[in-house]
């Protein structure tokens, strides 16, 4: 049996439990995960994810991964510019999770170009070379190992090809006391009242602590093979826009 750890949080686990214990928040969260979002952010977080998608490019007929996708708001962006000849995968490893996604897109009158997955961004399941672009948006930081991940996600990319990755990152210094104390002390408590689940919002902070910086990550693109990669910050850093190119 393997002993190697990775994090939890702050939490140091076996490697084989991350993706049981990253499962059971998002069980836990899934009901109220967009409440929750707009409370967390003020509602800033759908213009973060605007804004990520009026960086990729989109054209009409391409073929989409909207990797950990969740509740399908990047797919909602997407879905009408692709059009009727294009295609999204709403992929996301938790199934609580996707059936809420795919509740809120046939509320929302989107169907026809979306299906949907359940996937492990570090095992997927789709050939080489399927899509013009990859999206992920929150989700490579639960990720247990994100360099096998980003490994992944190249391999399903066509040349010519990016990823997109939308993530919170590390904030200028000026912000960062505020943004500690709003994290550790406010955003567990608003998970207590809303979500009835404070562990999951205490995780959430701390994952983002653990998540690499926004020069590590770069490098981690580089290496999984991805080239031209840019990063822009939003907000601070408190979130940042990761592109990279397949050629």
């Amino acid at each position: 049996m393997s002993d190697k750890t990775t994090h939890f949080g702050f939490t140091d686990v076996p490697v084989g439990e991350k993706e049981r214990r990253v499962r059971g928040v998002f069980d836990s969260v899934a009901d109220s995960y967009d409440l929750m979002n707009d409370m967390m952010s003020f509602g800033v977080h759908r213009l973060w994810k605007r804004f990520a998608i009026n960086m990729a490019g989109l054209q009409p007929g391409q073929q989409v991964l909207d990797l950990a996708g969740g509740t399908g708001d990047l797919t909602r962006l997407m879905s009408p510019r692709v059009g009727r000849d294009g295609h999204i995968i709403l992929s996301d490893i938790n199934a609580a999770m996707l059936v809420n996604g795919r509740e809120r897109l046939l509320d929302s009158g989107i169907h026809g170009n979306v299906t949907f997955a359940q996937a492990n961004a570090e095992q997927l399941p789709f050939p080489d070379n399927s899509f013009d672009l990859v999206t992920m948006a929150f989700g490579l930081r639960n990720v247990t190992d994100k360099q096998r991940a980003l490994h992944a996600i190249y391999h399903t990319i066509r040349p010519g090809g990016r990823l997109l990755v939308l993530e919170f990152s590390r904030p200028v210094a000026v912000l960062k006391p505020a943004y500690d104390f709003y994290s550790f002390n406010i955003l567990p408590g608003l998970g207590r009242l809303i979500a009835k689940d404070e562990d999951s919002y205490r995780y959430l902070a701390e994952s983002i602590r653990m998540h690499p910086d926004q020069q590590t990550l770069k490098g981690m693109l580089e290496q999984a093979g991805f080239e031209r990669c840019d990063v822009h910050n939003l907000a601070g850093g408190i979130v940042a826009i990761h592109r990279g190119y397949k050629f």
